[in-house]
């Protein structure tokens, strides 16, 4: 392979504002120096944005504004000249209607951060959910050297003795405490010890997912995205991608080298051997596109088929958490076992291939990182289906769910509105049986607006009581990655939109079979035909504002919920800034 040669210092981009001898230049020198730099700071210097998700608002990043701090050590031991710019943090728990409303706008900040300022490279600080794919989808369409700094999973959970696992345990016990199980003061007892420290979910759900995800494709430096918060590693782990991203601008080793369409292929792999979060679909798919590749559904059904579920971290598993798995080995273990499904010449942030990244990783524990002929699920951990009610696809967690229900049939019970399918779960007289499918809709995109995490739809309250705790859910939503249950999602086209979900009935018979890969309603073409003529389009959710734009311009769940004027192909690329 041809060495790069490294960038000379009047080759930054930072020397467009810096370097000339004119007014305009003189005026960005004498505004560095006023905030009390000298020119011997960044003069011949990359100049390193630290992109910082960090709010009061998000308790995931907590921690992230020292952890710039120590981003800014390692820079300035490299030779570089960091700043920091602040980004939209996009807090799972806190941020209404739905963070996934808002990652295009913090993709789009990101990017446009990068552009207009005198910005080298970039560290990308993040972690909860919509915050990974956010800031990479920005820094890829920049395409200057950038690495991502995962904020790391929270330390276990902890009430009376138990472990609890952020997301999942919440949906346990709620559902105890409505069966009447546990009392209103367990409940507290839960409320208090399930997030005890900073840092994201500590079950594999969409922030550990997402992590996992970035380095698979060479985007966090060896390791890195399996250090838990609050430990001491966390720290070194910033300081070294500080120097890290410096040796990246000399080497101009950009995104568009590390990401291709192999890299992507092994992230797919990864997901599905992490048992990863249903979210990870679309937040992939949009990432690979911006990169330039068409990866689509039908990569992750392949992967599906072939790439067991070897990390046994809940919901996919049943005991442990993030904080076992990176004590058993992390994501180098969990990688080198799985190498045969691996594009080993990828190359990554570190400068070396991913091969040479993993190996020689250890795994220590072969119960939380299962060999591949002993995976807690014999396939990967999502399944895509395809039929007259998903036409262009939705996804269902087999992993993580009651195996009963991989091949059902059952009457739909419809629901147009999360107010009305929460009043009727809650009713105790609620006709309803264990073989129903319950079925929520105008819930995606569009109609959520923003597909917020609703897909996990809550058990009857009168099934709970009889000692049910799984049955068939349907829905053009999201769901946490922290869920669990027989969850059917994504459903593309959304019925918002006019999708045939839209013209599913109370009464219908749906079918679904996991291992066929299908998902459809037991009625007649005519009758449909007849339905769609009668269907009238919904109001807009939004007629001002960004909610507005979403709504024009967001693509469909099997696209990756993209902007459509994002993507890479669309319209001639975007240049530098000019200076005058």
């Amino acid at each position: 392979m041809t060495e790069t040669p490294r960038k000379k210092p009047e080759e930054l981009r930072s020397a467009r504002w810096f370097g000339p001898a004119d007014l305009r230049s003189f005026g960005h020198r004498s505004r560095t120096m006023q905030m009390g730099y000298a020119p011997e700071e960044w003069q011949g210097r990359p100049v390193i944005a630290i992109v910082n998700t960090w709010s009061d608002l998000n308790p995931c990043h907590t921690h992230l504004r020292q952890r710039a701090e120590d981003v800014k050590r390692g820079v300035l031991m490299a030779g570089g000249f960091p700043v920091e710019l602040p980004a939209l943090s996009l807090s799972e728990s806190l941020v209404k209607p739905t963070t996934m409303l808002y990652r295009n706008m913090l993709a789009m900040e990101t990017e446009e951060l990068l552009r207009s300022h005198p910005i080298d490279g970039a560290i990308l600080m993040g972690g909860c959910d919509k915050t990974t794919p956010g800031l990479l989808l920005g820094a890829t369409s920049m395409d200057i050297p950038a690495i991502f700094v995962p904020a790391g999973p929270m330390l276990r959970g902890n009430w009376g003795g138990k472990v609890l696992g952020s997301g999942s345990d919440s949906w346990k016990y709620w559902d105890e405490l409505r069966a009447g199980r546990i009392t209103q003061q367990d409940w507290l007892g839960v409320e208090a010890g399930i997030a005890r420290s900073h840092g994201t979910c500590m079950t594999m759900g969409t922030a550990s997912t997402m992590t996992a995800i970035a380095e698979a494709v060479g985007m966090v430096l060896p390791g890195g995205s399996s250090i838990l918060a609050a430990d001491a590693g966390h720290i070194r782990l910033c300081s070294e991608s500080g120097r890290r991203i410096v040796e990246m601008v000399w080497e101009d080793l950009t995104p568009k080298r590390i990401q291709t369409h192999k890299a992507f292929l092994n992230a797919i792999n990864v997901a599905m051997a992490m048992g990863c979060s249903t979210n990870a679909i679309i937040h992939l798919i949009a990432m690979a596109r911006r990169a330039g590749h068409d990866i689509g559904l039908d990569d992750f059904e392949r992967a599906s088929r072939v790439v067991p579920v070897i990390g046994n971290v809940r919901p996919s598993g049943s005991t442990y958490l993030m904080e076992d798995f990176f004590y058993a080995g992390g994501i180098l273990g969990l990688m080198e076992r799985m190498r045969e499904h691996l594009h080993l010449d990828c190359m990554t942030v570190s400068g070396r291939a991913l091969g040479e990244n993993i190996a020689g990783a250890k795994v220590y524990n072969d119960d939380v990182i299962r060999p591949l002929d002993n995976p807690i699920y014999g396939e990967g951990s999502l399944a895509v289906l395809k039929g007259n009610l998903a036409p262009d696809g939705c996804v269902i967690k087999p992993a993580a769910m009651d195996q009963k229900f991989l091949k059902h049939s059952g009457p739909a019970l419809v629901f147009d509105d999360y107010p009305s399918m929460k009043k009727a779960v809650d009713d105790e007289t609620l006709d309803i049986t264990p073989d129903h499918v319950l079925v929520l809709r105008n819930a995606g995109p569009q109609g959520g607006p923003g597909m917020p995490e609703w897909g996990m739809l809550p058990m009857p309250k009168r099934l709970l009581k009889e000692g049910h705790r799984d049955m068939l859910r349907l829905s053009d939503a999201r769901m946490s990655g922290t869920s669990y249950g027989a969850c059917v999602l994504h459903v593309a086209p959304e019925s918002y939109i006019g999708g045939p979900l839209a013209l599913l009935r109370t009464g219908d018979i749906v079918e679904v079979d996991v291992a066929a890969r299908s998902i459809n309603m037991r009625v007649s073409e005519e009758e449909l035909a007849r339905r769609r003529a009668a269907w009238t389009p919904p109001p807009p959710r939004f007629e001002r504002g960004y909610g507005y734009a979403f709504t024009k311009h967001v693509q469909q769940a099997n696209e990756g919920c993209d902007f459509d004027f994002l993507r890479t192909d669309f319209g001639a690329p975007v240049p530098e800034p000019v200076i005058y």
